[in-house]
């Protein structure tokens, strides 16, 4: 990972750290970051980024809902069939997933993430996770459950705008 000793960029403008424009510019640096990392590994690794999103996808899946399946990665990647088959068959090639049949039903296919690659990307994240405690070490535990509900609520929001329900 290059840039990991960049300095600390300034705080957001405004007058209003907790507020929305200051979270809003806060929010959008993080994720400017850790596209940037996410990038580095797809090319280290020859993949593309949506295939670090079906990794992640892979690596985050909820164990409650069963083992990842093509359907199930194509909905939440908001993929067409053909673009899921293409990111699978560049994942499988490189060695960072394999497919196996159902033992119950032969038609349909389990994604598993091979450990071997896992391996990989955590060598290669592992600053980063440096990085993520060494920023956590400045904060009391109950000031971490406060990020850490707020980041769910977060998630929980985006999730939502991803669905095909309404928003008003």
């Amino acid at each position: 990972m290059h840039g990991t000793s960049d300095p600390t960029p300034p705080p957001p403008p405004g007058n209003d750290p907790a507020g929305l424009q200051s979270f809003a510019v806060l929010l959008r640096r993080m994720n400017s970051e850790f596209n940037r990392i996410s990038h580095e590994f797809a090319q280290s690794q020859g993949l593309h980024l949506t295939d670090m999103q079906a990794l992640v996808a892979l690596l985050d899946a909820d164990p409650d809902e069963g083992p990842m399946t093509p359907g199930r990665l194509r909905r939440q990647l908001d993929l067409t069939s053909g673009a899921v088959t293409a990111c699978l068959d560049r994942l499988e090639k490189a060695g960072h997933i394999r497919r196996v049949r159902a033992e119950d039903d032969r038609r349909v296919v389990h994604l598993h993430y091979e450990e071997a690659a896992k391996s990989i990307a955590r060598d290669y994240f592992r600053p980063l996770a440096r990085g993520t405690e060494a920023a956590r070490a400045g904060f009391r535990p109950e000031e971490l459950t406060v990020v850490a509900r707020f980041l769910a609520e977060l998630n929980g929001e985006l999730a939502m705008l991803r669905s095909d329900s309404p928003r008003q």
